[in-house]
């Protein structure tokens, strides 16, 4: 079960997860951004059995919160079981979009987006994570714009919008 949500991010109910995919019920999300100490953004490759976007590239974890459960609660629980690690987080924004999926499934999500920062190696959770890999936000940049469909629609999302991109970059430059 997650978190229903109006368009100001306020939490209003409760919907299993998939229902929430199915009906195109906005709901609560996270994306967490993990950095380090180079500025290289910690990217994930979904595993190919997740139930959309199976086999993409996006940042380094997304999920949702629990019902009742505090988002930064959320964010270190989903860090640890799908990259094996935990490391404070931020929030730095918030957002709200829609996407439509070939399944039939809709992704509408008002996503709260974090940031961190991490030095060692991650172990991922073979089931939540194909590969993973540290690369530098310009060269993602342009990788994404040559090759946007390897990449999450919230994750493109995210990086094509100058303000986000701004967001994120100002963070980690201090």
């Amino acid at each position: 079960m997650i978190n229903l949500v109006n368009e100001q991010g306020n939490r209003i109910g409760a919907i299993d997860k998939l229902e929430a995919h199915v009906k195109a019920k906005l709901h609560e999300a996270f994306s967490i951004f993990i950095f380090n100490s180079k500025n290289e953004l910690l990217l994930q490759q979904r595993a190919k059995e997740k139930y959309h976007s199976g086999g993409l590239w996006s940042n380094t974890v997304c999920s949702h919160a629990e019902v009742g459960e505090d988002l930064s609660d959320a964010t270190q629980r989903r860090l640890k079981e799908e990259m094996g690690f935990t490391t404070p987080t931020n929030e730095i924004f918030s957002f709200v979009y829609r996407s439509d999926y070939e399944n039939g499934l809709t992704e509408h999500e008002f996503d709260h987006v974090f940031i961190g920062y991490y030095d060692d190696q991650p172990t991922p959770d073979p089931e939540e994570v194909m590969d993973y890999k540290w690369m530098d936000m310009d060269d993602l940049k342009e990788d994404i714009r040559k090759n946007p469909d390897h990449y999450t629609t919230w994750f493109r999302k995210i990086l094509e919008n100058e303000k986000y991109f701004k967001a994120l970059t100002l963070s980690i430059s201090g």
